[in-house]
């Protein structure tokens, strides 16, 4: 079957970005320094900069006391410090936290076929996530302005793709992440929110390097986890990535069929085709691979699809995350019963495959991806937080 998958990957840079004055995370020690020196500056003034975004968490260039009068003004001038506008912030009874984020559109008008935008506000919208457990405190961040893959039970799709998020943008969301109430800085990073982060590729791979960074983030590069649908030569690709994070296969049914009905790039490639991907994956980068399953009620929650799933792990190091669906509105798809859960489960387990029923989170606000986005637009108001 021809991989036309690779060329969805490369054609990343036609899809519209900000070009204005970049954010100060967008840049990185080196390019802050040259910025520095360029504007006659001190060139320790980057290092300087960085430590009070990431460390002290300011992004008010005229309190950075440490920095010449001059070159507090430049750094306003020239520099954006935080371009996100918060539109929303439910957060649910049990501590998970979602911040719906507008951007400024790169025409500052909606994208045709976007969703209607309501009360003026900024048609490219994302949401991040915020996960605290007693042992970690996860985020979960988008990487592109809707989706392109269109699954059908999601609800990121559902406006089509207006446009990747650049490096600074995809950091913007985990520094906001990390600075809520809590305590503690995050401690794992998931790539699992809005878009397809390998149509991406770039942008993604460099705000990883961020995060990642001593002088950023400073998140083990082993508590990041990048979730593909499946792009077999973007996940060659990324095999060659230097740093060894986490990859996660969305593959949501145990054969073509099934997963044609409801992931259209899957008729780009088979089931066969994304796990060659996964072992070459797991040679290269010598990290297991995680498939996600997501269980949609009466579609793909039988017996019969976990033992053929089953036969699909043995052949893969890999975990299994059983995902329990979140209803969406306007969708035909509905949540598992508990039983059916569990009986799927322990159909993997009986087999030899190590699989963990993900623990729901945050369904009393919209949590699920591009739901609050969704569930705002076509509202007309703020869902969570009606009385």
């Amino acid at each position: 079957m021809i991989d036309q998958t690779q060329t969805n990957a490369e054609r990343e840079d036609a899809l519209p970005r900000v070009v204005e004055r970049p954010s100060i995370f967008d840049h990185d020690p080196e390019s802050l320094r040259a910025w520095a020196v360029a504007h006659d500056l001190p060139k320790f003034l980057g290092d300087q900069v960085l430590k009070w975004v990431y460390e002290r968490g300011v992004l008010d260039p005229a309190a950075m006391s440490d920095v010449s009068k001059r070159g507090r003004r430049l750094l306003s001038e020239h520099l954006r410090f935080g371009e996100g506008v918060e539109l929303a912030h439910p957060i649910a009874s049990d501590g998970t936290s979602k911040i719906l984020l507008g951007w400024p559109d790169p025409d500052d008008t909606p994208s045709q076929g976007s969703l209607s935008v309501l009360n003026n506000e900024p048609s490219w919208q994302t949401e991040c996530v915020m996960i605290p457990t007693e042992s970690r405190r996860t985020g979960c961040i988008s990487s592109q302005v809707g989706c392109p893959v269109g699954c059908r039970f999601c609800a990121s799709g559902l406006g089509g793709l207006d446009g990747n998020l650049s490096r600074g943008r995809i950091v913007e969301q985990a520094w906001r992440l990390g600075r809520l109430p809590g305590g503690t800085r995050l401690s794992n990073l998931v790539f699992m929110g809005m878009g397809e982060p390998l149509a991406n590729f770039s942008a993604v791979t460099e705000a990883i390097r961020t995060i990642h960074a001593p002088w950023g983030l400073g998140i083990s590069a082993r508590r990041i986890t990048v979730s593909t649908v499946g792009l077999p030569a973007a996940i060659r690709r990324f095999a060659t990535f230097d740093l060894p994070v986490t990859l996660a296969l969305s593959l949501h049914a145990p054969n073509d069929e099934l997963r044609r009905e409801i992931i259209p790039w899957a008729q780009y490639s088979t089931v066969s085709e994304l796990l060659d991907s996964c072992r070459e994956y797991f040679k290269r980068s010598g990290r297991e691979i995680t498939i996600e399953y997501i269980l949609l009620g009466g579609f793909n929650d039988g017996v019969e699809h976990a033992r053929e799933l089953a036969s699909h792990a043995k052949s893969l190091r890999c975990n299994i995350n059983l995902i329990r669906y979140n209803e969406v509105a306007g969708l035909p798809f509905r949540r598992p019963a508990t039983e059916d859960v569990r009986r799927f489960q322990e159909e993997l387990r009986q087999r030899g495959i190590n699989a963990h029923i993900r623990a729901s989170r945050g369904r009393d606000i919209a949590a699920a991806c591009g739901q609050l986005r969704h569930e705002r637009r076509t509202s007309g108001s703020d869902p969570v937080n009606q009385d």
